[in-house]
């Protein structure tokens, strides 16, 4: 539980920090409440930058030991770090900077996450799906998903070009909208359903979903999204944004402190975070 040892900002404590258009307290609260948990001295901001490439720049000037990165920079940040890990480097998507002296590497914690999930949910990979979205965590589901042996995927985006760029390096299929399509596998990656100006808006229309054997959502906050109010409503087995960014974040703890938590401790900072 939180305990309050959250130390006084000093001279030495670690800051590591989160780039979004569309910033949250989930991320923050999670790391701070396990810095706390585990008495490490360490303190986690979020910012919305206004200009991505002074953020990136101010990371290594600062410096910074790290930054969780999310829409839509994910891969606006790739020219400006220096070392690609292979968990980036593999599908062009950055979510992790982490600086060591300086040098700033880049990892992608999304796509374990997606993994994982797919895993632990135990999703048939002959599963059809239409994966809606084209961007940067888009390209980490993709590539989960082609890892995992699934091949009958639509990738749906209203952009073409970005669409069409990621079905064909996955080997998948394109299409503009949805236009009455279904699959058995459902997946929103778009802002559709988001906090602010998206919330009411659900990814997938209802027969979509009726069609569908699982629905997925990765959008985090809020976790109960237009799209997994109604999938429940329907009895339709969900995942959700909250279980992807629980999973990324414990990741991207790791790779900030050195530090693993334990499921349970994982766990708390969760719920907590979402409170």
């Amino acid at each position: 539980m939180f305990n309050g040892w959250m130390p006084i900002l000093n001279k030495d404590m670690s800051l590591c920090i989160s780039l979004a258009a569309r910033p949250s307290n989930i991320g923050t609260r999670f790391h701070n409440y396990l810095y706390d948990l585990l008495g490490l001295n360490f303190v986690y901001k979020a910012f919305a930058p206004a200009d991505i490439t002074l953020a990136v720049a101010g990371i290594r000037g600062l410096p910074i030991r790290g930054a969780a990165v999310s829409m839509p920079y994910k891969e606006a940040v790739i020219p400006l770090v220096d070392v690609m890990d292979p968990s980036a480097k593999a599908i062009d998507s950055v979510n992790t900077i982490v600086n060591n002296d300086g040098v700033l590497t880049a990892y992608n914690t999304d796509y374990i996450a997606i993994a994982r999930l797919l895993k632990d949910h135990e999703v048939p990979s002959g599963h059809t799906v239409l994966l809606r979205g084209a961007g940067g965590m888009a390209k980490a589901v993709a590539a989960g998903l082609r890892d995992d042996g699934f091949t009958a995927v639509t990738i749906v985006a209203r952009n073409e070009t970005t669409g069409r760029a990621l079905a064909d390096l996955y080997g998948f299929d394109w299409q503009d909208d949805v236009n009455g399509a279904t699959a058995d596998l459902i997946i929103n990656v778009t802002p559709l359903g988001m906090a602010g100006a998206d919330e009411t808006a659900q990814s997938f229309d209802d027969a979509t979903i009726a069609a569908a054997q699982v629905v997925f959502d990765v959008v985090a906050l809020p976790s109960e999204t237009p799209l997994i109010t109604a999938a429940r409503a329907a009895g339709k087995p969900v995942i959700t944004g909250a279980e992807v960014i629980a999973i990324q974040a414990e990741e991207q703890f790791v790779l900030y402190t050195g530090v693993r938590p334990t499921p349970g401790q994982v766990r708390e900072a969760s719920e907590f975070s979402r409170r």
